[in-house]
């Protein structure tokens, strides 16, 4: 098949920069049950236009192009061995390429292998059948959703829920469980898969495998689309909005699958995933290894609300949208309109200019929409745990730490961005309280909000965190004007600290230095609209 190769790394261009029609669809309806001048409102229609900026750019849409994972069906007396050189291959080609960010790092060393290979990545499961075609299907999850996947071993009690038992009722449950403790640090709206039975690792599996349905199917079983349907019905109630900033859609679709258990075993696992809903198929031609068909119906042309490949995403000075193609490399006052449109009812609008005063900080509320510019730093996992027992190698007094682990190219011109998202920031709670008061940082940007420690350092210290719209890579990528310098390098480009200068880079303040957190507040409302369902359905 000389040609599997190239139709391997077509599909995964494909998967990381177009989403599936069935998906956009999904966002689509989401978005217009919404309210546009809420915050959710206003994730919502920059997730929009972050997916039309991809498709015409053919970069990816989130930077986290996660854990590339094949399930690859053949006839019987294909080769899988050469498939497998192939697609090593064509993920090699993609990384270098900018399509897929370096993801493959040594669990024990710590070291990232630069080419998305390693032992276990990518992740390919080959199944034989009897047809005379090969099936190939690939889903780029990020870990931002991955670490949300939640396994229930039944019976259970259950936050807010109560006992979980070994039944329908049992497994609503689990599912509710799961969509409320996820919130915003998945990249919510999601979708879900879910798996009933097996063990361990089937159950997962079963629910990961949940996620190649297409979004718009039904359940062939009747009370799995019963199941299907209650979920799409209530786990909205729960209010906690897209990027958990409250509001009327938290799940965009949920697929259940079940399979035989032991009689000691009753496991429900679930298989979350962001709205950034990374996954396409091919047929190919056993004999040459040509794409004969798209499995999911490519993206190009159906709109998520006003936005499409014919039509690029652009915003006017009033915050509204329009088309054309200035919308491709939006200008910095386009893109803080875009961000700051009336927000929640009125947000203010606040620009700030790297190094940032305590004074400028103090004066900022939740609900804020910050437009920054100057000079920002990135950090992740492996610089914050340095940093608390090591000097920083530039001054951070009044700095900006954006949790970001950029897909970057470099040329002979120097290094590119070309993609540019937070990441989830709870992973650094352990940490940025105290890095906070070591170094004077003023303001932190990710995504999912952070907790207790972190907001007892913004109020003591004088600092605010800044939530920016998860996935929204090639939105915040256009921010970025310069790439200043990259200090450890050897932790591989996602770790490593950035220094990029922005223009108009805009977030809302969720935490602020007067104690106040949107995300405290989101997870308390939505832990009493649970304990309804436990009241009023499950008595």
């Amino acid at each position: 098949m000389r040609k599997f190769e190239d139709s391997v790394y077509d599909l995964i261009v494909e998967t990381s920069t177009n989403l599936p029609g069935d998906v956009r669809r999904a966002i689509a309806a989401g978005r217009a049950l919404e309210d546009k001048d809420t915050r959710s409102g206003l994730a919502l229609a920059t997730i929009a236009q972050n997916i039309g900026m991809a498709e015409h750019q053919i970069s990816p849409i989130c930077q986290d192009t996660g854990m590339p994972t094949f399930v690859i069906h053949t006839p019987v007396g294909v080769n899988q061995l050469e498939m497998k050189r192939d697609i090593r291959k064509a993920v090699v080609r993609a990384t270098r390429d900018g399509k897929l960010r370096p993801n493959s790092v040594d669990s024990l060393t710590g070291g990232n292998s630069g080419d998305n290979l390693g032992e276990g990545t990518p992740v390919i499961h080959f199944e034989q059948w009897e047809e005379e075609y090969i099936d190939v299907r690939l889903i780029l999850k990020g870990g931002g959703c991955e670490n949300k996947n939640i396994q229930y071993s039944l019976p259970a009690d259950l936050e807010g829920l109560g006992r979980a038992g070994r039944d329908l009722d049992g497994i609503r449950k689990c599912i509710l469980h799961a969509i409320y403790q996820a919130q915003g640090q998945g990249c919510s709206a999601g979708f879900i898969g879910v798996g009933i039975g097996g063990d361990r690792t089937s159950g997962y599996e079963l629910a990961k495998k949940q996620l190649f349905r297409k979004v718009d199917d039904m359940n062939p079983i009747p009370e799995l689309r019963e199941l299907e349907n209650y979920m799409m019905e209530n786990a909205n109630k729960l209010g906690i909005g897209t990027m958990g900033f409250g509001g009327e859609v938290t799940l965009l679709g949920c697929k259940v699958g079940v399979m035989n258990r032991l009689p000691a075993s009753f496991f429900v696992s679930v298989a979350y995933n962001c709205w950034a809903f990374r996954r396409q198929g091919v047929l190919i031609d056993t004999a040459t290894g040509d794409i004969r068909e798209w499995l999911y119906e490519r993206g190009s042309g159906i709109s998520v609300g006003a936005v499409t490949a014919e039509t690029p995403p652009d915003v006017n000075a009033a915050g509204t949208e329009g088309s054309g193609d200035s919308a491709v490399r939006p200008a910095a006052a386009e893109r803080s309109a875009a961000i700051s449109a009336d927000t929640a009812g009125g947000a203010r609008e606040i620009r700030l200019t790297t190094p940032i005063s305590v004074e400028d900080i103090r004066r900022l509320r939740v609900g804020d929409v910050v437009i920054l510019s100057g000079e920002m730093h990135t950090g992740r996992d492996a610089l914050h745990k340095y940093l608390i027992d090591h000097e920083s190698p530039v001054d951070l007094s009044g700095a900006v730490i954006y949790h970001c682990g950029p897909v970057m190219l470099k040329d002979e011109e120097g290094w590119h961005v070309k993609a540019a998202g937070p990441t989830t920031s709870i992973r650094e709670e352990p940490y940025q309280g105290d890095i906070i008061r070591k170094f004077g940082i003023r303001a932190v940007i990710g995504k999912g909000g952070m907790g207790a420690k972190t907001l007892q350092a913004l109020h003591d210290h004088g600092g605010v965190y800044l939530n920016a719209i998860g996935g929204a890579a090639q939105y915040y990528a256009e921010c970025i004007k310069k790439v200043n310098g990259v200090d450890f390098l050897e932790f591989g480009i996602p770790e490593a600290m950035w220094h990029l200068t922005i223009d108009g880079f805009a977030a809302i303040v969720t935490m602020d230095s007067h104690g106040n957190s949107l995300h405290a507040d989101v997870e308390k409302d939505s832990a009493s609209k649970l304990a309804l369902f436990r009241e009023a359905v499950f008595k």
